[in-house]
């Protein structure tokens, strides 16, 4: 999409011109709590508004989320601003047909059910990662529908909604829009692969008290370094937020080493077409990364990842764990003294993995590379029945 200046001032939000609109201009209304929810929303926002014509509304919370700047005349974007009590106040007075957003637990915190109309509210999962492990036990319980990756997240809402007896909400299978957007780069771009005599190798953290980052990062990345490898770590938005002590201790220790360097814009993707080899903990991106560039991901065997204390309740092995040895190999904590040795041998099996990661892929994802379009079709065919 192009941009260009918005129309509004930012030193202020835009609440009050987006209630100016009427009720029809309102009726297809994204919410992006971040900038990193446009990459979640892209393929359905082109699908509506580029291909098929029609009008959305789009709320940020993000002042420099680049859509402010969009000129394309099917897209009315507005900045509600990012306090808590604004928010609050905002979507419990929202007059909308229909709200379609990545933040889960609604209801939760701040972002609560509107008290003054029916907004149907819509929940895109923006990770290949289950229900029930990552997210917190009621982060689905209070949308209306939810746009599904593959069956397994199905099976496990489902599985939820009996067991607790909760309303059963419309659960359509639509993809991973974000994935279909990799799948399409991969396809058709340019970055040259890493030319340097030195093995480029891609962390891919994930966030959490348990996780890689704080934990054995720094271990790793020395042993990486002393075996001549060059090192991107990649942060998570989270991570950059609650690691705040780990990250700067890693920047202390290896800031003088011209082979590591830190990445903290997720919306820059050049260091995944770079890399010999991806490393990660429990990173929804891995798997993404997998299924876009069909090369193996190498695991440091952290605890999962684990935000539902009650997640057993559920009776299913979480997508994540049961994946990781059929797109990869694993790698104990105890073993980091192996990492050179594991990635030379992961490197050299790729083309073993790469029809097998293809076959996984296909039977897991719904609509590989038609996510946008399915979503776009689903949320005019349910506006036009708000509307009848």
């Amino acid at each position: 999409m192009k941009f260009t200046k918005s129309i509004f001032g930012k030193d202020s939000n835009d609440i009050d011109k987006f209630n100016e609109l009427d009720l029809d201009e309102r009726s297809i209304v994204f919410y992006a709590e971040n900038t990193a929810s446009f990459v979640t929303f892209d393929q359905i926002i082109y699908e509506l508004t580029e291909k098929m014509g029609h009008q959305i509304c789009y709320l940020t919370s993000a002042k420099d989320d680049p859509i402010l700047k969009n000129k394309n005349k099917n897209i009315r974007a507005f900045y509600i601003g990012d306090s808590e009590i604004t928010k609050l106040k905002f979507f419990l007075e929202l007059k909308a047909r229909i709200l379609v957003m990545t933040m889960p637990d609604l209801e939760t915190f701040h972002i609560k059910r509107s008290k003054v109309y029916p907004v149907h509210y819509v929940h895109i999962l923006h990770s290949v990662h289950s229900t029930h492990y990552a997210y917190r036990n009621t982060a689905f319980d209070n949308f209306d529908t939810i746009f599904c990756t593959g069956n397994y997240q199905i099976a496990e809402i489902q599985e939820r909604e009996k067991k607790f007896n909760l309303k059963k909400k419309e659960l359509v299978k639509i993809g991973h829009g974000t994935l279909d957007s990799l799948i399409n780069e991969v396809q058709n771009t340019n970055i040259k692969r890493n030319t340097s005599n030195n093995k480029l190798i891609l962390i891919a953290a994930s966030w959490g008290p348990n996780g890689l980052l704080e934990t054995k990062c720094q271990e790793v990345i020395r042993v990486l370094l002393d075996s001549e490898f060059d090192i991107i770590l990649r942060l998570h938005p989270m991570a950059l937020k609650k690691s705040n002590k780990s990250i700067q201790k890693i920047e202390k220790s290896f800031k003088d080493h011209s082979n590591f360097k830190l990445e903290t814009n997720i919306r820059d993707k050049k260091s995944l077409f770079l890399c010999d080899c991806m490393i990660s903990d429990w990173s929804g991106l891995a798997i993404e990364y997998a299924f876009a560039f069909e090369k193996p991901v190498l695991f440091i065997d952290t605890p999962q990842k684990i935000n539902n204390p009650d997640c057993e309740q559920i009776e299913l092995v979480a997508f994540e764990k049961e994946i990781r040895s059929q797109i990869g190999e694993i790698l104990s904590l105890s073993q980091l003294s192996l990492l050179p040795s594991k990635i030379n041998q992961l490197l050299l099996s790729q083309n073993k993995f790469k029809e097998e990661i293809k076959k996984i892929r296909e039977e897991t994802v719904f609509n590989v590379g038609n996510a946008g379009e399915q979503g776009a079709k689903y949320l005019l065919e349910l506006k036009e029945s708000l509307e009848s």
